[in-house]
């Protein structure tokens, strides 16, 4: 059964059991864990659309926080170790836990039994699940992931702008690094460019991501792109600048990025994403099993452009990507 017709039968019937658990019974009780953002943007009135779309897709099915739901945020404030963090959240018996970028393994090898509901990379190159369609266990969620295809795209795009592109330093998280590394080094050989790793480990500071650029100028990289985590978006402001003043061509994972002075992004839609995980999280809640949730993968896709920064880069920026930016930053 497809993941949409799954997502149809299962909202009738499991709309009328969640709000009665929460009205009669025990409120249940939502865990997020996301290492390297700040609990403050995992609320319904976050600054984050993201985390917006996430609470009001959660309210529209009926959970509401305060109300009927308990939520617990497990951001980059938490003073533990990561193992110790994870430890904690199990032991505190939530329904289901939100995982937001590479950390749901860290869960599936600690419980069998809790639900874990993931943002993620590629599940099924994580071992989360057996498959797509049925994931069996106790994970299910959305995938940014579409494959080898999306750092393929990306770099196409990147040298459509900069046609002068022969090296190109990848930054991001060293756990993402390990599973996409083959699938972006293979990437830009049809341009005759290779590629510079400026994977890093959490947690970070400004300095980290001054330092990989630095790095990536002594590699004799020309061009940059920037992996897709929560790490990357919560520090997008600091990791612009620092590339504008390498004065190096870059492409984003997020539209935000642009928004904060880079030069493109080709981005999945995580608003969607985000509703998606609420759906899963209520079907949880009203008794499905995850493991018979399909794992929905990222099928749309934002261009970005920023015209200011193509004009600072002195680059040329090419009819073709103009009539197909989604957002075009003046």
């Amino acid at each position: 059964m497809k993941r949409r017709q799954f997502m149809a039968a299962l909202a009738g019937v499991l709309a009328g059991p969640a709000l009665a658990r929460g009205q009669s019974g025990p409120r249940p009780r939502l865990a997020i864990y996301s290492p390297s953002e700040p609990e403050a943007l995992m609320r319904e009135n976050s600054p984050n659309r993201y985390y917006r779309a996430l609470f009001e897709e959660l309210r529209r099915l009926g959970h509401i926080e305060g109300e009927n739901l308990v939520v617990a945020r497990y951001g980059k404030e938490a003073s533990v170790g990561t193992n110790s963090l994870v430890e904690t959240i199990i032991k505190s018996g939530p329904d289901v836990i939100y995982a937001v970028g590479p950390g749901a393994h860290l869960f599936k090898v600690r419980t069998a039994t809790i639900p874990i509901v993931a943002l993620t990379g590629d599940p099924l190159q994580q071992r989360l699940i057996d498959t797509l369609a049925h994931p069996g266990g106790n994970v299910t969620g959305v995938s940014v992931d579409a494959g080898p295809t999306i750092y393929g795209k990306r770099i196409a795009l990147l040298h459509e702008m900069f046609p002068g592109l022969h090296k190109l330093g990848f930054l991001t998280l060293r756990f993402q690094w390990e599973g996409q590394a083959a699938a972006v080094r293979a990437a830009p050989r049809q341009f005759g460019a290779d590629i510079v790793d400026l994977s890093f480990d959490l947690p970070t500071s400004e300095a980290t991501y001054r330092d990989a650029i630095a790095t990536a100028r002594d590699a004799g990289a020309n061009a940059l792109m920037v992996g897709d985590n929560p790490d990357t978006m919560t520090n997008r402001v600091v990791i612009a600048d620092v590339i504008g003043q390498a004065g190096l061509p870059a492409i984003y994972p997020f539209a935000e990025f642009v928004e904060a002075g880079g030069l493109m992004a080709y981005s999945f839609d995580l608003v969607e994403l985000n509703r998606r995980a609420a759906n899963d999280i209520h079907a949880i809640l009203g008794g499905a099993n995850p493991g018979d949730i399909p794992f929905y993968q990222a099928s749309k896709f934002e261009l970005s452009l920023n015209l200011k920064t193509a004009k600072a880069l002195s680059l040329s920026v090419p009819a073709t990507l103009l009539a197909a930016a989604d957002k075009v930053v003046e």
